[in-house]
Parts: structure tokens; sequence; C-alpha cells
């Protein structure tokens, strides 16, 4: 952990950007003889940095997975970077700034977001009365906008 905050910071001081120095030393866009296992390899890498990526990185990294057409940890990896920007307050500006840069790569590649995939709700829920359940999820999940509803 040590050697991995002594790089970023070195790479911060020499950059000027910590985004900067994770995509410079990750070199997601300069691979030209990739294996399948090298992008889902890399973002885990990328993914346990403590930063959330740059726009630039995460178009790195959705590159590299089409290149070896792998749709599903384009998703996967777009999910794990809205959970990444916190908490939903932080979320509600971070998460849609990225993907409003990110859009003309997604469109290029022919990328869905998890929203436009119905990921971002639960599939099948229905939850139990008999069972723990807070007030506020309800409203969460959408559960207080049909018509018999009651708490």
């Amino acid at each position: 952990m040590a050697l991995l905050v002594r790089s970023l910071t070195r790479a911060n001081i020499v950059l000027g950007s910590v985004g900067r120095g994770i995509s410079t030393s990750n070199c997601l866009s300069s691979k030209d003889d990739i294996m399948e296992k090298w992008p889902a390899e890399t973002l885990t890498e990328l993914h346990d940095y403590d930063v959330i990526p740059d726009p630039k990185v995460v178009e790195a990294a959705l590159r590299a997975c089409r290149r070896v057409n792998d749709f599903a940890l384009c998703v996967r990896f777009l999910e794990a970077l809205k959970i990444k920007c916190g908490t939903k307050k932080n979320r509600a500006m971070i998460y849609p700034y990225i993907i409003n840069e990110i859009k003309p790569v997604l469109s290029e590649l022919g990328i869905s977001t998890p929203e436009d995939l119905g990921y971002d709700k639960p599939e099948l829920f229905i939850p139990q009365p008999e069972y723990w359940w807070e007030k506020k999820w309800y409203a969460e999940y959408g559960f207080d906008k049909y018509p018999a509803f009651q708490y």
C-alpha cells in the first residue's frame, strides 16, 4: 500500500493530477496485444485505488473492454463507478457529470448505462411485512406510488 501511495503522490507531483497518473501507469489505451483477462485485472486494480477515475480514464477502460468484446465488464465497471461516487448526495452530482462526459464514447461503442438497462432498480423485489423494513426504503424503491400502498 505504501508503494501505491508513493507512486500516486509522485505521479501527482510530476503530472499534476492523480487521474493522469493512473491512466499513464495502467496504459489502458496503448495495449494492442491484450488478452481477455487483462482488462478485468486492470479494472480491478483501478477500482482498488481510492479515487474516482477521470472521464478520460473511464473512456480508455471502456475501449479496452470493447476491444475484447466484453460488454458485461463494461456495464459492471459503470455500476462500480456509480457506487464509488459515494453517498446519494455526491452520486447525484458526480456520476451524471462522468456519464455526460463519456456519452459520445458510450454511443460510439454501443454500450448502455446501467440505468438504461434497468439495473438501478431491484428486480422482482416484494417486501415482506414480517421482516424488518425501514419506512424510507418503501419510497426509495418506489412502493409508495402504488394505489393501495400503506405503511
